[in-house]
């Protein structure tokens, strides 16, 4: 129903005595149900539907003949008499006392096309939490699914299980966090794992409960939804006009995100149904893909292609080259050693004949140079240890990560079964479907 329009009440007996009453009912019935005595001659306002609807509420909520005052009602305004009831009745705890043609008229008819109004999803709420029993629960349930609503497996997807950021690493993988991150291994695991935690949230949705409590007569507390007492608000002129609308699809998808009231989520979840089991049976084939027979991950910074047999020849042997280069410095020559060397034996060789300062001096040059020798001996033997090291680590590594390709292709096989129960699992909740009651 449209309440973006009040109804002109120009011309008609004072309301204020009346729309000040009405506040109070709504008070009154929020808090524990009960309904003020009405003073005499407020409700005798000509051409106002609300006065002979207030009227008929006091009445219905007395359990005496409200068939009067709810026939004068409707003739003025029958679609605001049937909302006003309704939700008036719900809030008070009495859904059970309305009519079924009055669920009809005040929650009309739905469209994807058409945004929901806002007495439209207060009625839905209402019926949601059991206000109007098994009855009112299955005619939302039929006003709902008599809509298609356009299955977009994705949308439906995030709205129950959000995806995760953290990637899911494999336990055979835990090892070598850089396989986990191969899309064609990441894929299935993740897939998995969200197939997983979609029958979990399906799970909660539709697992049995007890039929929610509407009225602080069973909760101790008020109304806990804020739609329907706004609505009622703004059918007695006390509220705000009708805000900004959502689409029936909108409104869907919010239902069904995590944390959302579980009776609620149970429509949505009906309804959408057939796209959460195509969004489903897409996850158990991505969860069933077989593992790469091959791939190229990186190894000590170097790319190396894994095979079920090993790591490929000629990609390891350019991993070492690279290696070798990487880890080698370039040094210069060593031609300083030797010339020393050779100055050193000159000196040592004229200094018998000349001095015996030219002799120290030529044993003292001598010795620079064998030092500068055997220090880039030193150095090369370092090199050459370093690199070893880095050689051994190659293949070693890339041995460990063939073998936890193997063990990770073992896990997939009991990952695609566990996919497959998930889903059977899964698609028994969605035929299940919500509890009426």
């Amino acid at each position: 129903m449209d309440l973006s329009k009040n109804p002109d009440v120009a011309g008609l007996a004072d309301t204020t005595e009346l729309h000040r009453y009405a506040e109070a009912l709504l008070v009154h019935l929020a808090a524990d149900g009960s309904a003020p005595g009405l003073p005499p001659g407020i409700a005798d306002v000509p051409g106002y539907w609300l006065a002979p609807a207030v009227e008929a509420l006091i009445l219905t909520l007395a359990g005496e003949d409200a068939m009067e005052p709810l026939s004068r009602a409707a003739s003025l305004d029958e679609g605001r008499t049937a909302l006003f009831l309704c939700l008036a009745l719900a809030v008070a705890g009495h859904g059970d006392r309305i009519h079924a043609s009055w669920l009809g008229t005040a929650f009309g008819d739905l469209s994807d096309d058409h945004p929901v109004t806002s007495g439209q999803r207060a009625v839905w709420l209402a019926a949601a939490r059991g206000a109007y029993g098994p009855v009112g629960k299955i005619f939302v349930l039929r006003k709902l699914d008599a809509v298609a609503v356009p299955a977009e497996d994705a949308l439906w997807l995030n709205a129950l299980v959000p995806e995760e950021p953290a990637a899911v690493v494999p336990q055979a993988l835990t090892g070598f966090p850089k396989l986990a991150e191969i899309p064609e291994i990441s894929g299935p695991v993740q897939a998995a794992a969200r197939l997983s935690r979609l029958r979990e949230r399906c799970a909660e949705i539709t697992a049995s409960r007890q039929p929610a409590a509407v009225s602080k007569d069973a909760t101790g507390s008020v109304w806990p939804d804020a739609e329907p007492l706004t609505v009622l608000r703004t059918l007695i002129g006390q509220g705000d006009q009708e805000g900004p609308l959502s689409s029936l699809r909108g409104h869907l998808l919010q239902d069904v995100q995590p944390g959302v009231e579980p009776h609620l989520a149970a429509l949505a979840l009906h309804v959408a149904a057939p796209a959460v089991k195509a969004a489903a049976e897409s996850l158990l084939r991505a969860a069933q893909e077989p593992p790469p027979e091959t791939v190229t991950v990186p190894v000590l910074g170097h790319p190396v292609v894994l095979r079920p047999e090993g790591p490929d020849r000629d990609s390891m042997q350019a991993a070492e080259h690279g290696i070798v280069t990487q880890t080698v410095p370039d040094r210069r020559g060593n031609w300083l050693g030797y010339v020393l060397i050779g100055i050193g034996v000159i000196l040592l060789g004229t200094g018998f004949a000349v001095s015996p300062a030219a002799v120290l001096a030529g044993v003292a040059v001598a010795g620079w140079g064998a030092f500068l020798l055997w220090r880039r001996r030193v150095q090369e033997q370092a090199d050459l240890d370093r690199v070893q090291a880095r050689l051994a680590e190659l293949h070693e590594t890339a041995e460990g990560a063939v073998w936890a390709l193997h063990e990770h292709a073992r896990e997939s096989l009991k990952r695609a079964d566990a996919a497959t129960e998930d889903f059977t699992e899964l698609t028994r909740l969605l035929r299940r479907g919500p509890r009426a009651a």
